[in-house]
């Protein structure tokens, strides 16, 4: 068999590889559009229905920009942001497992969109020390297949990677998933001994707004919850 010539190999790795992940890349554009699509339909709905409830409660879509949108509901933020780069998967990982990665290897190249809970006050009074937290993170192959990583539901729920075909409805399913997720994910008081001293200088620039660090879950470790909020 004859060997591969330099210009020959390249030819080849970019057509194993390089088309793929234009093609994850293309579908991962796509269905963050519907994404967008469904938060903002989302956002009408809800915040016609939670007027009616208490006028107070704020719901809010915002499109940040081509990779980032917010979703404000009440008193959280949740951030729907789209990765630009294509990846595969360590070899460890369950991807590897499953017997439709094993029969082509190129369905392992995903693009992900990642979603952050913020506190909307982190926002509204720019607390940029403020923490958010990682919920879920969505991956999508060139066949939009797809599986999620997440905290509770969102983590066992949506795992089918080698069945499971991302749509409008699956899509507004996992976003339902991380708001209810979120609603039920209750802000923490910070560890008294983490906020005992504070500098003059605080107090004097940010007497309406005290600098200090905000997180739900400040003080504690995020996995330390073992999806078992209550």
């Amino acid at each position: 068999m004859d060997k591969l010539q330099p210009q020959d190999l390249i030819l080849k790795l970019l057509k194993e590889k390089t088309v793929v992940q234009l093609n994850v890349r293309n579908r991962t554009e796509e269905m963050f559009k519907i994404i967008k699509q469904v938060l903002a339909e989302l956002a009408h709905t809800l915040s016609k229905k939670a007027t009616e409830l208490d006028k107070r409660i704020k719901i809010e879509y915002k499109e940040k920009n081509e990779f980032e949108v917010m979703f404000t509901i009440a008193e959280d933020v949740l951030i729907f942001y789209m990765q630009s780069n294509v990846f595969t998967f360590d070899r460890t990982h369950q991807v590897w497992q499953t017997s439709y990665v094993k029969k082509n290897e190129a369905n392992a190249f995903c693009g992900f969109i990642s979603v952050y809970n913020f506190l909307s006050d982190s926002f509204k009074y720019d607390r940029a020390t403020d923490l958010g937290y990682l919920i879920a993170r969505i991956f999508i192959n060139q066949d939009l297949h797809y599986f999620v990583e997440g905290k509770r539901q969102l983590g066992f729920l949506y795992n089918n990677f080698s069945t499971s075909i991302l749509d409008k409805e699956s899509i507004a399913d996992i976003i339902n998933s991380a708001i209810l997720y979120t609603l039920d994910f209750s802000i923490f008081v910070p560890p008294f001994d983490n906020v005992k001293e504070v500098s003059v200088s605080v107090m004097e620039e940010e007497a309406n707004k005290m600098q200090m660090q905000t997180g739900k879950r400040l003080g504690f470790r995020f996995g330390a919850d073992n999806d078992q909020i209550k």
